[in-house]
């Protein structure tokens, strides 16, 4: 059952009051320490280490989390298997995202997980936000992205770069109701993000935005959007400029693609005919949309690669147990050979991408550089995930094939994550920068 609005119980919210609490009353009665990692983002996330003793002091593990981002994980959990669970098929089939469960992601908080409460958020670690698209993502990574666009693009650039006005106004409707959506791409700016042909020119106070933009996620159900525009095409890249816009003021959808994957993530195309936004509706000045994306895209592939990772354990943990069912020759067919060998080999790939992903989580947080992380995580959780998906139709045989089980889904969404927010081949490009400016 969907629980009531965000503002009064919230989920999130309630148990980050809690720990407060806890924690600070602990600090009295306890001899461990809390040390508060440096940051640069104004986002903070605390590790208990145990105090130093005569043979040093205790360094974590990757799969220490705090008390808080555990209760997060469970409860995710619970809705994704829940509520979420119980739609997946349908939504699938119908290629479109049920009311209720957008409705339900804002009830239990998880549309602001990195919003200050001032701003009707929960005010947690990106880490939490990283493990609620994980979690959701083992049961509909349609719903994942849906959550992760918001939060870790939309929501990020409003409050990183937006004025306080622009956070009083528009990161409250984005915590409690309103969907967002991110608009970078266009049919001759893909990979090359910073070609795109959408041009802002200045009339009075507004700006009149005229172009369109391709394979937008969120786009149908979404109200409120990030558009970058040219202001003047002949500064290049540096004439880009990010704009906020309601779906109310004009914004046109021309096409709402048909996916072989995702299907109830919406994906379309936007048109702008003279789309006229106030001046105030800048985000971070003129000319500086490149800045935002390039930071902000940085962050969301961490995003994906927790998408793609979800996913692999998911197709995982469905798969699996069926093989410990399925008797053949007299025993189980998880138990031959050849098969619990493939078994083995995607668990540690799976553990592989999971800890790549969360050590890119955790440079974020920490304020060290994660671009090539994030590159390396993004890049690895899909593969695994494709792998991984694809294996377990072949675990689960005939069966596996067929869409009542719910394997072959996983296989189809997998496709996604080597293509958007950067395609394997950039994020390699990427990584092998760095290794060039590291070795010559």
């Amino acid at each position: 059952m969907l629980r009531g609005s965000v503002r009064s119980v919230s989920p999130l919210k309630i148990r980050h009051v809690a720990s407060l609490r806890a924690r600070c009353a602990s600090e009295t009665q306890t001899t461990r320490l809390r040390v508060r990692l440096p940051i640069t983002t104004g986002n903070s996330r605390a590790f208990s280490v145990s105090a130093p003793s005569m043979e040093g002091s205790t360094l974590n593990s990757l799969d220490t989390f705090t008390e808080e981002e555990e209760m997060l994980r469970e409860s995710v959990r619970r809705f994704a298997t829940d509520v979420v669970g119980p739609k997946v098929r349908e939504m699938d089939e119908k290629e479109r995202m049920d009311p209720d469960i957008i409705k339900g992601l804002f009830e239990q908080g998880l549309m602001g997980i990195e919003t200050s409460v001032e701003h009707g958020g929960a005010e947690s670690s990106f880490t939490s936000a990283i493990i609620a698209i994980e979690e959701l993502a083992k049961v509909d990574p349609s719903v994942s992205v849906m959550c992760d666009v918001h939060n870790t693009l939309v929501n990020t650039i409003l409050r990183k770069y937006g004025t306080k006005e622009q956070q009083d106004k528009w990161l409250p409707q984005l915590s409690e109701s309103k969907l967002g959506s991110f608009c970078l791409s266009e049919p001759a700016s893909g990979s090359d993000a910073f070609a795109l042909q959408t041009r802002a020119v200045k009339d009075g106070n507004h700006w009149v935005i005229n172009g369109s933009k391709m394979w937008i996620t969120n786009s149908y159900e979404a109200e409120i959007f990030l558009i970058f525009a040219n202001i003047d095409p002949s500064k290049g890249y540096k004439g880009i400029t990010c704009f906020i816009a309601t779906k109310d003021m004009g914004i046109q959808i021309a096409k709402k693609e048909e996916k072989l994957g995702i299907r109830a993530s919406s994906t379309c195309t936007l048109n702008f005919d003279d789309l006229r936004i106030p001046d105030e509706n800048i985000i971070g000045g003129e000319g500086k949309g490149y800045k935002l994306a390039i930071e902000i895209l940085n962050e969301g592939r961490i995003g994906i690669a927790a998408q793609m990772l979800g996913l692999a354990q998911g197709a995982f943990d469905k798969a699996v147990p069926y093989t410990y069912t399925r008797q053949q020759f007299g025993q189980p067919v998880g138990t031959f050979q050849g098969m619990a060998f493939q078994i083995a080999q995607a668990a540690v790939e799976i553990e592989s991408a999971r800890l790549l992903t969360y050590n890119a989580a955790r440079r974020k947080e920490e304020g060290k550089t994660f671009t090539k992380e994030a590159a390396m995580a993004k890049y690895w959780a899909s593969v695994i995930a494709q792998r991984v998906s694809g294996q377990a139709i072949e675990w689960a045989g005939g069966v596996g094939f067929t869409r009542e089980t719910g394997i072959e889904k996983y296989w189809r969404d997998s496709k996604i994550g080597a293509i958007y927010e950067g395609t394997s081949n950039i994020q390699l490009q990427t990584i092998a920068k760095f290794i060039q400016k590291e070795y010559s």
